[in-house]
């Protein structure tokens, strides 16, 4: 899979913009605020309708502008793919593959596979659970658009229900509703769950030769699913819980409290502290692990996320790198830039020193400057 080309029009701080890009690496690189990682958010766009950064559609409108436009050109298997979008500030966005308007931002899921790796990945071990069911929810619609439809319906279903209990409390007579809204979260939630511990299952054989190979053998790694609740319990939980989400307003019960537990054991003479509470599983690097070791296992769940895209799409995804590099010490860094030699790769640095010595080739390379890209030549890119 590789992405050749890029055109914006009054998206974030570029006016307008065309660039194409190396099937190997491309590097981005400028001082901060100037637009580098406003790329990686468009082409991240293209293949999951959202912002990484969880802007909304109207945010990444030029400032003064109602509408903005992305166009993406990519080969998949060697089929041309043509993604458009249409971002416009009081109504929603347009999205057309291939010249043809799709109806919903879920069918857009699965064209373009993309991993974006950046600076604040590196917390999402130590980050609330929110944080990681987005991991989850992320990598399982870009898997699978039956999640992709599970999971839209659920939400809805679990706004409803939320908004029913408060009302419930002026109007009694809507308690009687709740059984409707109950029997829909069981339904999609139901299905979350199920795909959920699937995901996981397939991500230990994944993520642990990786993570062995980031800690020199020195450790093992096993990822688990914090399930709420699990499916067959679900209708019956969320039965019990009903007198008290009554009472609080909210839905206690479900997968959207789900969680995801990272456990290590070491596999080396090395005796670890006993005033570290641990159990089969290993030593919980949420709770007790060091910041490296939680970088660590971050990395490893990045880098596992390429190998999982492999498996099910049998294409690589393109990489998108936003100045993480920066942020990883030199062994770690190593472990990355194997990666970045076998699929495209788009990264963003502050600056060329950044990479010296890295011993990685960049194949082509744009400096960014306040909006405008310019080529290794000089040449600006419009």
């Amino acid at each position: 899979m590789i992405i050749e080309s890029l055109e914006l029009k009054n998206y974030r701080n570029y006016r307008e913009l065309s660039l194409s890009f190396d099937p190997g690496t491309n590097l981005l690189y400028g001082d901060n605020a100037q637009g580098k990682t406003n790329i990686l958010e468009a082409l991240y766009y293209c293949a999951s309708a959202k912002s990484h950064r969880g802007s909304k559609d109207k945010e990444i409108i030029r400032f003064g502008e109602e509408e903005a436009h992305v166009k993406l050109l990519l080969r998949k298997r060697d089929v041309p793919y043509r993604i458009d979008m249409h971002l416009k500030m009081n109504s929603a966005k347009g999205i057309a593959v291939n010249g043809l308007p799709i109806r919903r931002a879920s069918e857009l899921f699965g064209i373009l596979n993309a991993v974006l790796f950046s600076p604040e990945d590196l917390n999402i071990i130590k980050n609330g659970p929110a944080d990681r069911r987005r991991f989850m929810d992320l990598e399982l619609c870009q898997l699978d658009r039956s999640y992709v439809h599970a999971l839209v319906s659920y939400n809805r279903a679990l706004v409803q229900r939320n908004r029913l209990l408060k009302d419930i409390s002026f109007q009694p007579e809507l308690r009687e509703t709740l059984d409707l809204w109950d029997a829909q979260l069981v339904n999609y939630g139901s299905q979350l769950i199920r795909a959920r511990r699937d995901f996981l299952m397939r991500l230990n054989p994944v993520i642990g030769p990786i993570h062995s190979g980031l800690t020199g053998g020195k450790e093992e790694i096993s990822v688990i699913y914090d399930s709420n609740t699990d499916e067959q319990e679900f209708e019956s939980s969320l039965a019990r819980a009903r007198e008290s989400d009554l009472r609080q307003k909210i839905t206690s019960v479900g997968p959207h409290r789900d969680d995801i537990g990272f456990f290590v054991k070491r596999t080396d003479a090395e005796d670890q502290s006993a005033a570290v509470p641990r159990d089969l599983r290993g030593m919980d690097l949420r709770r007790f692990g060091s910041q490296g070791q939680q970088r660590t296992a971050a990395l490893s769940l990045k880098l596992s996320e390429i190998g999982l895209m492999e498996q099910a799409t049998g294409e690589s995804p393109v990489l998108l790198l936003d100045d993480v590099l920066s942020e990883l010490d030199t062994d770690r860094q190593k472990q990355l830039l194997k990666t970045i030699s076998r699929i495209q790769t788009v990264i963003t640095s502050t600056g060329m020193e950044n990479l010296l010595g890295k011993d990685f080739r960049i194949d082509r390379t744009f400096e960014v400057r306040n909006g405008a890209v310019h080529e290794a030549d000089g040449t600006i890119v419009r």
